[in-house]
């Protein structure tokens, strides 16, 4: 006989999956079926006996022995089952594409080519460097897009680790993540939000400080009661903040008074190690493409919808931001782009006039507080599947009986992004971790060759060019980091030191599961 696993919203498809209503493929589901099924019968019926998705497994006539074991994969699958049916499938293309945009284009767009220009004092070189960062984002959103549709399950890249790798490895990234990389991300433009409400309101430092504090904690309570209404917002704020920057475009090039004077004085040559380092800086400015993937089991038929997301939204980030970059140098002097602290200001200051820095500011409060909506509504779905697969804090994993959101981590997320904002440390953790965010992507990038030599590998999407393109992707991953290293090692070696803790870490929360 064979234990049989019956379900109202699944159908045993295939030996090797099954697919629930959403669309979502379940491998959990088909253990029961292919791992007990007798040599000459093997089968799962579809019932209408639970309109929630929860799982009934029953067996009948199997030895004692199986009988333990089978239970056990049966309890594993009710508890998958009532999971996938717990969150909410609110998010659609557009809002898949809004997360993606906005969570990217925050504020470093309008103050960061100061840097860059800084490090590769010519304009063909800068608006390369943008362009190299705008590729190296698409060869890494490639991957993501690929392995989302093979593993499209809440977490995202967590998970991504966890199936090519080892749960150490998945674990590593949501610790790092929790402690220092996006947490920091949200107290560093929260801060920048905060900065440029200073120019409306006088504020000190903590007075600074508390206003990014609340913004958190204002987002944190919108995203607490829905993933609709926060992903809403977040197509509201993308939409506008595009438009914005489209406009920004079209008012430079059409006000364009000709060619700035060329400085008076010979700026140095572009070196090859300053240009792995403007495009590491480009990258910054790139960063939290990704993070559309945790929210898979959120999204509507997530192995077409994230992959188009991806592709979508990074085109569009890369077309606006080498068109506004391409519109500072074209306005300003090279070497008032690279001492300027706010050039998108400074570039319509010139266009228009003084008037013209209070809409800027504006502008990038606007734009920093979309991206920081974008940012709170993802990163709890990553501590929720930790604590779902018992490598977090247990009380993490809990899930609103009303909002179906995973609230008990996002008011744990909002709280030690507010101690960051409060007490400053955010930019010293920040700044010495968020490069290793590189090491794991090349690592996501390998992966992806890597299952492609495993059987079973059968994800909805693929990505070209493999394994030239990965292997290009971490060969350049590899030498913008190696760079880095080697301009600052105490700072590396801090970041590398605290990215490591997460391994005793795990090992107390497998010993902990066990």
């Amino acid at each position: 006989m064979v234990p049989r696993c019956s379900t109202a919203k699944n159908v045993a498809r295939s030996a090797g999956s099954t697919t629930n209503a959403t669309g979502l493929v379940s491998p959990v589901a088909t253990t029961c079926v292919r791992t007990w099924a007798w040599p000459t019968v093997a089968h799962a019926t579809s019932s209408q006996q639970s309109t929630n998705g929860a799982m009934e497994c029953t067996s009948a006539s199997i030895r004692q022995p199986a009988q333990k074991v089978h239970n056990v994969h049966c309890a594993r699958l009710r508890v998958e089952s009532a999971r996938l049916g717990s969150l909410k499938r609110a998010i659609g293309l557009p809002g898949a594409t809004a997360l993606v945009v906005g969570s990217i284009i925050g504020s470093s767009v309008f103050v960061q080519a100061s840097e860059l220009t800084s490090l590769v004092p010519d304009p063909v070189w800068v608006v390369m460097a943008w362009l190299v960062a705008g590729i190296l984002t698409m060869v890494g959103a490639l991957v993501c897009a690929e392995l989302s549709s093979a593993y499209p399950r809440t977490g995202g890249v967590y998970v991504f680790f966890k199936e090519i790798y080892s749960p150490a490895l998945g674990f590593l990234w949501g610790w790092a993540m929790f402690w220092t990389m996006h947490s920091g991300i949200l107290a560093a433009i929260a801060t920048v939000f905060a900065r440029y409400a200073g120019y409306f309101v006088e504020l000190d430092v903590t007075g600074q400080r508390l206003v990014a504090a609340s913004a958190i904690l204002v987002l944190s309570a919108v995203n607490y009661r829905g993933v609709t209404f926060g992903a809403n917002l977040q197509s509201a704020f993308t939409l506008v903040k595009v438009l914005a920057v489209m406009a920004i475009m079209i008012i430079g090039f059409a006000l364009f008074r000709g060619a700035p004077p060329a400085p008076a004085e010979a700026l140095p040559p572009v070196t090859f190690p300053n240009f792995l380092l403007a495009v590491g800086a480009g990258l910054f400015a790139y960063g939290g493409w990704h993070m559309v993937t945790y929210t898979a089991e959120e999204t509507v038929d997530p192995t077409r919808t994230i992959p188009r997301a991806l592709l979508i939204g990074i085109v569009v980030v890369t077309l606006a931001y080498i068109g506004l970059n391409v519109v500072y140098l074209t306005v300003l002097p090279l070497t008032s782009v690279m001492t300027s602290t706010r050039v998108a200001a400074d570039t319509f200051e010139v266009l228009i006039g003084p008037a013209a820095a209070g809409a800027i500011s504006a502008l990038v409060m606007f734009s920093s507080f979309g991206a920081l909506n974008g940012i709170v509504l993802v990163g709890p779905r990553v501590y929720y599947q930790m604590a779902q697969d018992g490598l977090w804090f247990r009380f993490k994993g809990h899930l609103h009986p009303r909002f179906r959101t995973p609230d008990h981590a996002i008011i744990v997320q909002a709280i030690w992004s507010s101690v960051l904002v409060m007490t400053g440390t955010y930019r010293d953790l920040f700044t010495r971790v968020i490069y290793t965010e590189w090491i794991f992507f090349s690592l996501l990038a390998l992966g992806v060759v890597l299952m492609r030599r495993r059987p079973g590998y059968a994800p909805a999407w693929r990505m070209a060019l493999v394994p030239a393109a990965p292997v290009a992707f971490i060969i350049v991953s590899l030498m913008i980091v190696v760079n880095q290293i080697r301009v600052d090692v105490l700072s590396a070696a801090q970041g590398l030191g605290i990215v490591a803790t997460g391994f005793p870490a795990y090992y107390l929360w497998a010993r902990r599961k066990r």
